[in-house]
């Protein structure tokens, strides 16, 4: 006869066995996808980062009233000391914000460019056909710290000092790194930790620090102290700028105090399609956003939804969308201050109607041509027609989607002496072919791959997100927000859906595609679909990472409340108060 006890660890050992099938069924009953956790609602403010202990840095900021780009700017330091695997103050910087007080969003391009000295006939008379990934020649002016001092110049409210202090104080006394973060700083160091200044700047005793172990900068904490009191002209034309131009002279690197001095970000217009009655808002070239516009363009005339999410036809209308769209980014997107960009024309519904026409439903592309468009080479007159992402609102309803990288990594291996930062290496992302937009050319933005991203409906602001890595992320920014149009994902839930990478495009670095490229499949891909996708002719593999790093920031206009999600694949987190 059975006690109740046996008949408790009975009852109990069941629900063990069945809990996944009686979730599944939950999610099924109400409507719901799969999320690694709830989203995060708070009232006053929200911050969501790629590592928690940032994310704590950008709420402080904002308790103590600074704005959202007070908070950004913070945690952007702070991860440029925490994650130095993604970002740091010799790299690059992207930014849209929405201004509450004016109701509109302004775009801030920080990007660097090409030392003066430099030209495509070294390259030429050197014998390398592409630029190199990694030493002294994809060096490119760093162009953060100017885009801090920007940014904070026009929606700033505390002063800069407190702003940089948390991270001078964690930079000085040392914090535990994080699991993510610790793998990709050990595979970095193997590639770099023989050029110039990184093993004194990055390894502990010659080694990359492990999981949970404390890592200080005090170099870092000092050039950081610096610019606090010192301001962007100490970095681009003080001391900073002495020691990055002797270092570089020793190293054989061409940028100068001059590339420094002649530094200056731009604010631009963001631009903007519409789908299904959102607006989506990227920023325009030197960077890939419009990729993302042109999808959606594209993606507009199919019903998705009806395909079902994830299923190979659906995999596979927008695999095609992103194929044809990035012949177009491999052709057309450079600095456009060297090239006349068909802009308007590329991101217009009747150009999107015209490439959809290319688009076999029944069959993968193996080429496929860039769209008939002109451009030129720019006359004096022209007129501007492995990255973290973060996002942070203020109290105000301002909020701020922000982008800032290295490019590979920590970038090119190169750390100028006691500066505790090393250089981006994002002139790899030039091309060395004479006609072509992109070529490279001294003082010249390269093609970029960081690209923050806003969302309105209705005018008002709607959600501000980002995907972090290299040309995942148009894909990313699309099926996201295909997740939140079309299938009524909430923001976590729309982050952690299982996504595909396509590679194998035709790049602004000059390769073509010729053989359809690869497709791969998180595990959360049925194996349907993924049958199904190589029945159409894709090249499908499984791959571990490479698909990206979101962050996110709803407001809920009915509720006047904020929503936050932080992507599952990275060590972040988002939070509120």
């Amino acid at each position: 006869m059975s006690t109740p006890g046996v008949m408790l660890s009975l009852a109990l050992a069941l629900a063990v066995i069945l809990m996944p099938s009686l979730a599944r069924a939950g999610d099924r009953i109400t409507g719901r996808s799969f999320a690694t956790r709830s989203e995060v609602i708070a009232r006053q403010g929200m911050a969501a980062t790629s590592q928690p202990l940032a994310t704590q840095i950008a709420l402080d900021i904002l308790k103590q009233g600074g704005s959202a780009v007070d908070a950004a700017i913070a945690a952007n330091a702070a991860l440029g000391l925490m994650e130095p695997t993604g970002c740091g103050i010799g790299g690059d910087l992207f930014a849209i914000v929405w201004d509450a007080q004016s109701q509109r969003l302004h775009g801030l391009n920080a990007s660097g460019r090409s030392p003066f000295e430099l030209t495509r006939a070294y390259f030429a008379e050197t014998g390398l056909k592409q630029v190199p990934n990694y030493g002294p020649l994809p060096v490119t002016v760093p162009g953060c710290v100017d885009g801090w001092f920007e940014l904070h110049a026009k929606f700033g409210k505390l002063p800069m000092k407190n702003v940089l202090a948390p991270a001078i104080r964690y930079a000085r006394d040392g914090f535990p790194v994080s699991e993510l973060i610790a793998h990709y700083w050990s595979l970095g160091a193997e590639i770099r930790e023989e050029y110039p200044g990184f093993a004194a700047t990055f390894l502990v005793e010659g080694q990359a620090p492990a999981k949970g172990e404390i890592f200080r900068n005090p170099a870092l904490a000092s050039t950081l102290e610096r610019i606090a009191s010192g301001g962007r002209d100490v970095f681009y034309q003080g001391e900073l700028a002495d020691v990055m131009d002797a270092y570089c002279r020793r190293v054989g690197c061409f940028l100068r105090k001059p590339d420094l001095e002649k530094h200056t970000s731009t604010w631009v217009e963001p631009v903007s399609t519409t789908y299904r009655g959102y607006e989506l808002w990227e920023l325009p070239p030197n960077g890939q956003g419009i990729a993302a516009l042109q999808m959606l363009n594209i993606l507009e005339g199919y019903d998705l939804q009806a395909m079902g999410h994830n299923s190979a036809a659906y995999l596979h209308h927008l695999i095609e969308a992103k194929k044809l769209a990035y012949e177009d980014r491999a052709r057309f997107y450079a600095d456009p201050d060297f090239a006349r960009l068909p802009l308007e024309r590329l991101i217009s519904k009747g150009y999107a109607a015209e490439r959809r026409a290319l688009l076999d439903p029944l069959r993968a592309s193996r080429t496929l041509p860039p769209g008939d468009l002109r451009w030129r080479r720019a006359d004096a007159k022209l007129q501007p027609g492995d990255t973290i992402y973060l996002t942070v609102a203020d109290a105000d309803r301002n909020m701020v989607s922000l982008i800032q990288s290295n490019y590979f990594g920590f970038g090119s291996g190169l750390c100028p002496d006691g500066l505790g930062f090393g250089f981006q290496n994002r002139g790899a992302l030039f091309t060395l072919q004479d006609d072509h937009p992109n070529a490279y050319e001294p003082h010249k933005r390269p093609f970029h791959t960081i690209i923050p991203a806003f969302v309105t409906k209705d005018g008002r602001p709607y959600l501000s997100f980002g995907v972090m890595g290299g040309d995942m992320q148009p894909q990313g920014h699309v099926q996201v927000l295909c997740n939140i149009v079309d299938f009524g994902m909430n923001l976590q839930e729309a982050g952690d859906a299982a996504r595909f990478h396509h590679t194998g495009s035709s790049e602004p670095t000059g390769e073509i595609m010729k053989n359809g490229g690869k497709v791969a499949l998180e595990s959360g891909i049925s194996p349907d679909a993924q049958r199904n996708l190589v029945r159409l002719g894709h090249h499908v593999h499984q791959a571990i990472g490479g698909f990206g790093g979101y962050q996110a920031i709803g407001y809920d206009a009915k509720n006047d409340v904020y929503i936050g999600a932080s992507e599952s694949r990275k060590d972040g987190q988002a939070a509120g108060y």
